[in-house]
């Protein structure tokens, strides 16, 4: 018999009670989600998806790991919950296991429910390490949508919650096919993007800079890998200027890069680290920072003014230990390489000789972007920056063309990106990109070249 959706209790209850977030309430018609097993997960009518989207970037170890979900039953039998002024053995556990996998003295972790909370105190740790009050933050990024976070964020979700005077810069990182500097090669546009951001640096006085964020590899705003020297570049600047240099690896962190911190890609240690997401694949919420000896020190004897109830809560820390275990057990980080190398890179290379509107494939590991354009001679994107209602058709077409074939993607303006879970099979990464082949006969029916 088949169920029609709209009709369960679930989907009832959420219309008339659920107030969903980056949304117009009155648009909606969510999909009501049942289960999940793996690299798939299933409606309520039945109807199953490859996860494509790792749901939003945090799925690392799939739906329902049992082994995850185990040492969460375990712990919640034990202890649910316990202050944090408390020691814990899970909370101390996660922490022990997060700091052996960081690079160089990054020793210790302040725990959080999630990243745009771990943004808004590596913020407060710089500023009272540095005492300086500046930010810089790159344009094309995203932190977290608390106030702080936002104010960091350089795409449009920041326009309608500018909060005013709040120490904020951004500068602009590299972007090679779309740079903001003419440049003709990577080798440019990384010189050329350093040297913007030593000029960016010059007009706001260094000595009023508390810290330089980024993200290692620019997540939901391109999957922009940085050109070789870039981060060491940032780094020696920081060096120089008495500079906090954060990595934001909310997205880029735990594996999806091939790595365990994307920075061990280029050998750079920043000296704060802020994740999130894949540390236990969002089972429980969790995030955090990764704190250098040398900024922890300055709260040997001060106070950090800063705390939350739920800091390093036993549940999510449980989750994250059993996760890193995880991780070493199945070989999830070396499978999430293996899969960028020998499986996505090349499937994607031969989608974009097939398809016209594929304008540009880039990634690592399992964290790729599939850019879309209407005419690859003037890489104009196959919808506007910022598209909505009537302009952003195309890819609203293409990604419901995914959909109907049993494919959920990650779509943002004019991308699709390729993020299954970190430890997908091949076959199951060649049976999403054989739907993405098919829907993009979808885009290319708009290109104009």
């Amino acid at each position: 018999m088949t169920i029609d959706p709209t009709t369960t209790p679930g989907f009832i209850n959420d219309r008339k009670h659920v107030f969903h977030s980056w949304s117009a309430q009155g648009t909606l018609n969510p999909v009501e989600i049942v289960s999940g097993k793996g690299s798939y997960f299933t409606d309520a009518s039945g109807k199953k998806y490859l996860d494509f989207s790792s749901q939003l970037v945090n799925l690392n170890l799939g739906h329902q790991h049992p082994k995850l979900i185990a040492a969460i039953q375990e712990q919640a039998a034990r202890l649910c919950t316990i202050a944090p002024a408390f020691a814990n053995d899970a909370r101390s556990e996660a922490a022990r296991l997060i700091s052996e996998l960081a690079p160089g003295d990054l020793n210790m972790v302040f725990f959080t429910n999630g990243g745009a909370e771990a943004a808004e105190n590596a913020v407060r740790m710089s500023k009272l390490h540095t005492g300086r009050h500046k930010i810089l933050t790159m344009y094309r990024s995203y932190h977290g949508s608390t106030a702080g976070a936002i104010a960091l964020t350089g795409d449009p979700r920041r326009w309608p919650n500018e909060t005013g005077a709040s120490g904020a810069v951004k500068f602009w990182g590299p972007y090679a096919y779309r740079s903001a500097f003419h440049s003709s090669n990577e080798a440019e546009e990384c010189q050329r993007a350093l040297q913007h951001l030593e000029d960016v640096l010059m007009v706001e006085g260094p000595h009023t800079v508390a810290m330089i964020g980024l993200e290692t590899v620019v997540g939901t705003n391109g999957i922009l890998v940085p050109p070789a020297g870039y981060l060491q570049g940032v780094r020696d600047l920081c060096d120089r200027y008495g500079i906090v240099m954060m990595c934001d690896e909310v997205m880029a962190g735990f594996g999806r890069c091939g790595e365990w911190f994307a920075v061990n890609k280029w050998g750079v240690t920043p000296d704060l680290i802020c994740f999130a997401k894949g540390v236990n694949s969002g089972y429980v919420p969790l995030g955090g920072v990764i704190i250098s000896q040398k900024i922890a020190d300055t709260f040997k004897d001060r106070v950090y003014p800063g705390g939350l109830t739920y800091s390093g809560h036993p549940l999510a820390c449980a989750a994250a230990v059993a996760s890193i275990n995880i991780f070493k057990e199945e070989k999830t980080v070396e499978n999430a390489r293996m899969l960028g190398e020998t499986v996505i890179g090349p499937e994607l290379e031969k989608l974009k000789a097939k398809h016209p509107s594929v304008g540009d494939v880039r990634g690592i590991g399992v964290f790729w972007a599939i850019e879309l354009v209407r005419n690859r001679e003037t890489r104009k994107p196959l919808v506007p920056f910022n598209a909505a209602g009537a302009d952003a058709k195309p890819m609203l077409d293409f990604a419901a063309e995914c959909k109907k074939r049993g494919l959920w993607p990650f779509t943002h303006f004019n991308r699709t990106h390729v993020v299954p879970p970190c430890n997908a099979s091949p076959d199951e990464v060649r049976e999403g990109i054989a739907i993405i082949d098919e829907a993009l006969t979808i885009a290319d029916s708009f290109y104009e070249g």
